[in-house]
């Protein structure tokens, strides 16, 4: 079994810095762990888009995942999630918003009432 197979099986944060034998304080896990792990994914499939995976054995596949494993850690240790802003949530608080619409209302309304029929 691979290494990235190996991974996929795992699910709290914990199981992936112990895994890869990644040291790390559990205050910054606790609050930023779907963080740290989105942005060591969006590090792999960086490097795996530049062919980085291709030819590399088991332990060098382990390293690959574990320097981006660091250094997913190392942005949340040093910012935040919300500075980060991985996540939808996050960029939608900060984006900026439309102006609401003003209401329209065309002139030929308010023109005299047609007369009702009775």
């Amino acid at each position: 079994m691979g290494v990235l197979a190996d991974l996929g099986r795992l699910s709290a944060a914990e199981e992936f810095f112990d895994f890869l034998a990644v040291p790390y304080e559990a205050s910054v896990v606790r609050v930023a762990r779907l963080h740290i792990l989105r942005r060591m994914g969006q590090y792999l499939r960086g490097s795996e888009a530049e062919g980085a995976f291709d030819g590399l054995d088991d332990a060098a596949i382990r390293d690959l995942c574990r320097a981006h494993l660091e250094q997913a850690y190392q942005d949340f240790v040093a910012s935040s999630p919300i500075a980060e802003r991985l996540f939808k949530v996050h960029q939608d608080a900060v984006a900026p918003k439309a102006p609401p619409a003003k209401p329209f209302v065309p002139l030929a309304s308010l023109g005299p009432a047609k007369p009702s029929v009775g």
